[in-house]
């Protein structure tokens, strides 16, 4: 068990978009293993398919009480719902795990306005409303934890990703500047930045993502999963993974100059990590 997670006569009850597989289904898993004197989990996710796996998945832990939420979080009534059934269910929120993310690849020119604005209701609105409606019903005398789940690409610009950096990039800017705000309180929020998953938010669309994405190294849904654990019961605001791509991109936002001159190298190692992942 993780350092700070103690067995607490009080079941803890998490809410995580996008449950239904990769990160979120991570999550979802690691929880339940974790908190083995029970715990009520919250997945939601679009599709009921995906939610149906998870929950059979988690029916081995006796204590895991698990409601399946299905719905789009960019739609501002889901949130609700969402929040909603989590309190009339559970009668409170613990923790919120904002994981649920939409990338529409390419150029910004190619993008139509319309996948402009789901990425940005997506990623960055959904999660700020739904932080604000949990933050209602978040224990003032108890610990609680909102973790948002960002992207190496709110650290530093990348191209072909113009609105997700910079969705990316406000989830971070505003979970620090909620850092401050709640730091007296009994409510952390921290942010997991991490490089590329394998998952298949970037493998099932290979051809399409940057070569320059997979000059990195690449995690696991599990090790992410395991960064989010750790910010919820820990003291740090954000964790980067990996660890030195996570220094790289701080020197590519700080020195614009060291991004455009390592560029060329970083696509030819992600060219040939992309081939062999092919």
């Amino acid at each position: 068990m993780p350092v700070g997670v103690t067995q607490e006569s009080i079941v803890p009850t998490v809410v995580i978009t996008g449950a239904s597989k990769g990160v979120g289904a991570a999550c979802a898993r690691l929880f339940a293993r974790t908190y083995t004197n029970g715990i009520n989990l919250v997945v939601v996710a679009r599709e009921i398919a995906g939610l149906r796996k998870i929950k059979d998945e988690l029916a081995e832990y006796l204590n895991c009480n698990v409601l399946m939420v299905t719905g789009d979080i960019g739609i501002r009534a889901c949130c609700n719902h969402i929040i909603n059934q989590a309190v009339s269910e559970f009668d409170g929120i613990d923790f919120l795990i904002n994981n649920a993310g939409l990338h529409h690849r390419g150029d910004f020119e190619g993008r139509s306005a319309i996948d402009v604005a789901a990425m940005v209701d997506v990623n960055l609105k959904a999660p700020i409303y739904l932080t604000a409606i949990a933050l209602l019903y978040m224990s003032k005398t108890r610990p609680s934890a909102i973790v948002n789940v960002g992207s190496l690409a709110g650290r530093a610009p990348l191209q072909g990703a113009a609105v997700y950096s910079a969705t990316k990039a406000g989830l971070r800017a505003f979970t620090y500047a909620m850092a401050d705000e709640l730091q007296h309180s009994n409510i952390k929020i921290a942010v997991v930045s991490p490089g590329p998953i394998d998952t298949g938010f970037i493998m099932d669309e290979i051809d399409s993502v940057e070569d320059i994405v997979y000059s990195q190294p690449m995690s696991s849904a599990e090790q992410v999963a395991e960064a989010v654990l750790a910010l919820v019961v820990g003291k740090k605001t954000e964790i980067s993974i990996p660890w030195l791509s996570g220094k790289l991109t701080t020197l590519s936002y700080l020195f614009p100059k060291f991004r455009r001159l390592t560029r060329p190298l970083l696509y030819w190692l992600g060219a040939r990590n992309k081939r062999s992942y092919k």
